[in-house]
This record gives structure tokens, C-alpha cells and sequence, in this order.
């Protein structure tokens, strides 16, 4: 074998080992008994595969504003769901409720998203129904 052929093989095999452990079960990182709702100001959106994650500030009964990335389902099927890459924008309100994360940092595993200016209510693609 060649070295050139040889060295493919191996950046092929860590290629895909990387965007597999990417790729992870809701059970591996949130907990289904956890239910989180949240209401917040969206400060990012993160349009990608595997996973869309958007960012809300919730501000606290204490004052004190957290950021929480909130993950949903991927991209093409939160389009089969109604979503569009305009659904949510920057500076818009939402109101969340999904899965907090099993660590106890400020992310969850979204279920359902309340778009206040429009009041779709729109399924998060999440994939807990899978993880029972």
C-alpha cells in the first residue's frame, strides 16, 4: 500500500470518528425527568448539522441574565416541521420548554418553541421520544 493511500484511509477514519462523536443520543447528554421552561431574548442561532442550537438570555428572579444554548433537531427536519432559517431571529422572544442538560450547565434539548411576536408554536424536533 501506498503512503499516500495509507494516509487517506487514516484521515478518512478520523473524519469519521469526529463527526460521529459529534452526533450523540439525547439520554448521553439530557435528562427527560429534568423538564426546563424558559422564556428569553434569542442571541444566537447555529444552523448547522447535526443539530440547529440557538442561544436565549434568560434573566433570573435575582436579576442575573444566563445565556442558555437550547439544541433542537437537524436542519432539514426542522424545515419538514415548518421551520425556516427566518422562523427565529436574533433579538426575537421565545418561550421554550424541552430537557435540561444531565451536567447542570445552562443548555437544553428542546421540545417545543413558542415564537411570541407570531404565536406559532413550533415542534423542536427533539429527539427524547427516542431515548425511552
Amino acid at each position: 500500500m501506498s503512503v499516500k493511500l495509507a494516509s487517506l484511509a487514516v484521515a478518512s477514519c478520523l473524519l469519521a470518528a469526529s463527526s460521529a462523536e459529534a452526533h450523540h443520543s439525547f439520554s448521553a447528554e439530557f435528562d427527560a425527568d429534568k423538564p426546563v421552561e424558559q422564556t428569553g431574548l434569542v442571541t444566537k442561532i447555529e444552523w448547522l448539522n447535526p443539530h440547529v442550537w440557538f442561544f436565549i438570555d434568560v434573566t433570573g428572579e435575582d436579576g442575573t441574565v444566563t445565556n442558555w444554548g437550547w439544541e433542537m433537531g437537524s436542519p432539514n427536519g426542522l424545515m419538514r416541521r415548518g421551520w425556516t432559517r427566518n422562523s427565529m431571529r436574533i433579538g426575537d422572544i421565545v418561550r421554550v420548554e424541552g430537557s435540561a442538560a444531565k451536567d447542570g450547565s445552562a443548555k437544553a434539548n428542546a421540545r417545543t418553541v413558542l415564537l411570541t411576536a407570531s404565536g406559532a408554536r413550533l415542534f423542536a424536533g427533539s429527539s427524547q421520544g427516542q431515548a425511552r
